[in-house]
């Protein structure tokens, strides 16, 4: 099925149209008009003669102009007729807002079987219902009542989940990373998780795909796939539905059936699909891995502090991520260069203590950098007095030019907007607490 009309839309209607504040109606309307320079707005509303000051439709027919997406959000009774319309009128695409079909019990199931019928038919396809709709900031196309929209980046999330959607738009919107791709999908009534993965996969500003699902309704096409994407971009995925109390939620969330969180694991594993716990764990991962290269095992650590290093040591045992020990080269120098304190740990965590300067960490990271199976690198910053963190953020980034085909993650422990996002507009991950950097770490090893 051709999505092209879906995800670059040169004509959009939305049926449901509304001006009232605090509607989803107003949501959509309000989020498709700020990409009015990239494509043609239509509202429609047989009970509004104006919106935004500009003219409403009684019904998608009216409209002269061709159709290319059609976004739908009225109440569920009348959803039937209005894609009838949408069928005569030979819209390119469609997207179902409106929620009140399977995730209600039988007599959705039904309503929705008609939709999804007429819809297919036709042969148009559909997203939803019971979804948020469809994100791309590249071209600034927002059918959805998100509060707001993304940043570009190149990173792809689709979710079973609108709700998780809205969220992490709000979480994201103070970093620096951003999306070519959101997706909800819903009740995946037309098109499915499967084919917006292979579209994902194709796409040339997404590098990264995230998902969050609770169930699958074709496990056996997602996995075929899955697996071949995955061969090509990280796929990462967040599954929900995994305790038994959960079940009858999940079901009557999406209308999707969960199934049995074992065989998932097994399935995502074989696939070559990253698994995660948390929306912070999945989008740490996503972040180093669309902006730091794929390494070999062998870690190097530089901390100011004993504990943090100490901690980082044992999260990498925990993960199976290899510390080599110092050369006699890498030890010889940093003895030599004078900068180092009699204290340093000559070992791996590289502790330069806590008085460390900027050319003291300059220092340690070129040579760690230099050492033959010293693969990538964490760099801890704990905050004293005499810390020069811009100047350390500095050092990360000539590191990064130099050795460009080795990862660099930082931890800057410490609340400082300013470094924290000089570090990440040159494409350096930088986390808060040490665990997240590993675990971030972990996803770059081959």
């Amino acid at each position: 099925m051709n999505l092209d009309k879906l995800f670059n839309p040169k004509s959009v209607a939305i049926i449901g149209a509304s001006q009232k504040a605090f509607t989803v109606g107003f949501g959509l309307s309000y989020n498709l008009f700020q990409g009015k320079k990239y494509r043609k707005i239509y509202f429609v509303n047989p009970f509004q003669k104006q919106i935004f000051k500009n003219k409403t439709y009684s019904s998608v027919k009216d409209i002269e102009d061709r159709i290319d997406l059609a976004v739908i959000a009225v109440p569920a009774a009348i959803v039937g007729k209005v894609s009838v319309e949408c069928v005569e009128k030979k819209v390119g695409s469609a997207v179902i807002v409106s929620a009140g079909f399977s995730e209600m019990g039988s007599g959705g199931k039904e309503l929705e079987n008609q939709i999804k019928n007429i819809f297919s038919a036709a042969n148009i396809p559909l997203i939803g219902p019971n979804c948020l709709g469809i994100i791309r900031p590249s071209i600034d196309l927002n059918a959805t009542f998100a509060p707001l929209t993304p940043k570009k980046g190149d990173i792809a999330f689709i979710s079973q989940s609108g709700a998780l959607i809205d969220s992490v738009i709000s979480q994201t919107s103070k970093e620096l990373f951003g999306f070519s791709l959101i997706v909800s999908y819903g009740n995946e009534a037309g098109v499915t998780l499967p084919e917006f993965l292979e579209w994902a996969g194709k796409d040339k500003e997404t590098k990264v795909i995230v998902l969050y699902i609770e169930g699958l309704k074709n496990g056996r096409k997602f996995f075929e796939i899955a697996s071949k994407v995955a061969k090509k971009k990280p796929i990462i995925v967040l599954k929900g539905g995994k305790s038994k109390k959960t079940l009858k939620t999940v079901a009557s969330h999406t209308g999707a059936l969960s199934g049995d969180n074992q065989m998932y694991t097994a399935m995502f594993e074989q696939a070559g699909i990253i698994q995660v716990e948390s929306l912070e764990e999945m989008f740490d991962a996503a972040k180093a891995l669309s902006w730091q290269p794929k390494c070999r095992n062998g870690l190097a650590v530089i901390t100011n502090g004993g504990g943090a290093g100490i901690l980082t040591a044992d999260y990498c045992e925990k993960l199976g991520i290899h510390l080599p020990s110092l050369s006699s080269e890498t030890k010889g120098a940093l003895e030599r260069s004078g900068k180092m304190h009699p204290a340093w740990s000559r070992s791996n965590p590289i502790d330069i203590v806590g008085d460390a300067l900027s050319d003291r960490y300059a220092i340690a990271i070129n040579a760690a950098l230099k050492q033959r199976n010293i693969y990538g690198l964490i760099v801890i910053q704990s905050a004293q007095i005499m810390t020069e963190s811009k100047k350390n953020a500095q050092a990360l980034i000539q590191a990064k030019k130099k050795y460009p085909s080795k990862p660099i993650i930082s931890v800057f422990m410490e609340d400082n907007e300013e470094v924290s996002g000089f570090l990440e507009k040159n494409k350096i991950p930088n986390y808060s607490d040490p665990l997240r950097a590993v675990r971030s770490f972990k996803e770059l090893i081959n």
